[in-house]
């Protein structure tokens, strides 16, 4: 007989009443941040220093522009269009914004488009991402490939037509950095950390707990990873969710439940209100989701089954019909997305190491074939009734493995349609 871990919230008054709470919280901070909005679009012009995250060459009426995504310093994020010839991705500029009562609340919490114009560009003192940026290209004769390394190890954007690529061979979580990737990194530095940490501990100190000492160890080292690349949204929500999991860890609570996943979600709304216009948001909460029906439902099932199978194929699965529901691209070379996925567990660490060491372009032949593959792609969007009944029934899920059952023959269908039929 096995004792049960403990649950975070013992029923479901008292989920709810802690739901309250975080909801009440969320309310005056999303208040809050409505004040400060509302004086932004009352402004007829407003200063600040952004980082040209982007830049798209347009056309219209024979005359070129270029369409510009920026980050600025105070944590606005925005589109605008430049009469320019001057290339200003990966540069600092002094920009006034001129705001009006066109850019939404919730434009404001995400991205929004306002009419600029750029003051000054600062000359080029390169950061120490900028640098290692610099490194990673200097190891690869293709731009391309040069921007993959440079997106899964930085958070840089990708080139449009390599996104086009990765959409159509289902890549798209793999360029993305998020919580994948930590999840990896974690697994690298603490399995690192074991093999030093137990033998000290068998001889030195073996009263102390490794997941307590080598965990806030690793904890700091993935918190500086996450600084350095300069807190993109994806990686500071999957970093706070993974400082949540480890304290949950050392508590001794059970992890893979649903109370505890819509805890999460809410502590974090709470916390960071502009995660309710984050599509990654709440599309890496729905990925979540489904990885917890899977486990919860396949309970004594062989565990490398579970991890290499279940998970990346279910999960594939699963997330067809509401991915459909937003992003439209469909290629029977989709189809490889749970192995590609497998396979970067291992590739990911492993070219981290190569180009510390300078032998970065080891895969580049392959990758460059890989990209390739993909000649062709259709748009197949599913019905926005047709992703919410989805996402209904699979939320009867977390109730009944019957339901879970019709969920996934259901997603198991959506996909037979699109790679059989479509394609």
């Amino acid at each position: 007989m096995t004792l049960e871990k403990p649950k975070l919230f013992q029923d479901f008054r008292e989920f709810s009443g802690a739901m309250l709470v975080l909801l009440l919280v969320m309310l005056i901070h999303t208040y809050l941040i409505y004040g400060t909005y509302s004086e932004f679009v009352s402004k007829p012009f407003y200063y600040t220093d952004a980082v040209v995250e982007t830049q798209t060459t347009k056309q219209k009426n024979g005359r070129s522009y270029e369409v510009l995504k920026l980050q600025s310093k105070d944590g606005l994020q925005f589109y605008t269009t430049a009469y320019t010839a001057q290339q200003l991705a990966g540069k600092t500029v002094r920009i006034k914004l001129i705001p009006d009562q066109k850019i939404t609340f919730m434009g404001y919490l995400g991205s929004f488009f306002v009419k600029t114009k750029i003051n000054e560009v600062y000359p080029d003192a390169k950061s120490g991402k900028q640098r290692a940026l610099d490194a990673i290209a200097g190891q690869h004769q293709s731009e391309q490939i040069a921007s993959f390394y440079q997106a899964i190890f930085l958070a840089a954007p990708l080139s449009k037509s390599l996104r086009e690529q990765v959409s159509r061979l289902g890549g798209n979580d793999i360029v993305s950095l998020s919580g994948f990737h930590l999840a990896i990194l974690w697994g690298v530095f603490y399995g690192i950390g074991s093999v030093f940490y137990k033998p000290l501990q068998r001889r030195w100190f073996p009263y102390r707990f490794m997941m307590l000492d080598l965990g806030w160890v690793t904890l700091v080292a993935i918190g500086l990873f996450v600084w350095f690349v300069d807190f993109p949204p994806s990686l500071l929500r999957s970093y706070a969710m993974l400082v949540i999991g480890w304290m949950m860890l050392l508590l001794g609570i059970e992890l893979v439940s649903f109370r505890f996943l819509g805890s999460v979600a809410m502590l974090l709304l709470a916390l960071f209100p502009h995660l309710m216009a984050s599509l990654g948001f709440w599309l890496s909460i729905t990925g979540v989701f489904y990885i917890f029906l899977i486990l919860y439902w396949s309970k004594g099932s062989n565990k490398w089954v579970i991890a290499f199978f279940s998970i990346p194929v279910g999960v594939f699965l699963l997330f067809q019909p509401v991915i459909h529901g937003i992003f439209g691209v469909t290629s029977s070379w989709q189809l490889i997305s749970p192995l590609l996925s497998l396979v970067f567990t291992v590739f990911y660490p492993l070219t981290i190491g190569l180009h510390f060491i300078g032998y970065g372009g080891v895969f580049d032949g392959g990758l460059e074939w890989l990209f390739a593959l993909p000649e062709r792609s259709q748009v197949k969007l599913l019905p926005v009734w047709a992703v919410a009944g989805y996402i209904i029934i699979s939320l009867g899920g977390m109730y009944h493995k019957a339901i879970f059952g019709l969920t996934l023959g259901i997603a198991a269908l959506y996909a037979l349609y699109l790679y059989a039929f479509v394609q």
